[in-house]
């Protein structure tokens, strides 16, 4: 499994695939493709997509203006754009995350 990680814009984009209501938020490893992300907060009113954003800023260390969901705000499945980043950074950070999931 790898995060795939497409390059446009000046930005990285790559999908991921959201638990909300989660007791235990953060980077959970990867699904498929697609980086599986836990959140605490509810699926409603872009509660969750606001905190699947603050996630990804914290595990990349980005500034939250940086990260924005480019699709599927009412789906686990979303497509995020991270402005200023490289995918080959991206890549090795999911990389680290599924070796700790593994272990």
């Amino acid at each position: 499994m790898e995060l795939t990680v497409r390059e446009s814009g000046g930005a990285a984009v790559f999908r991921v695939l959201v638990s909300a209501g989660s007791a235990r938020p953060g980077i959970r490893g990867l699904h498929g493709d697609s980086l599986k992300i836990a959140v605490a907060a509810p699926p409603e009113k872009g509660k969750a997509n606001d905190e699947v954003a603050a996630v990804i800023a914290g595990w990349l260390g980005v500034p939250l203006r940086a990260v924005t969901v480019e699709a599927g705000a009412a789906s686990r499945r979303k497509l995020i754009r991270v402005a200023g980043a490289d995918g080959g950074r991206i890549r090795a950070a999911a990389d680290s995350v599924a070796k700790k999931a593994r272990t």
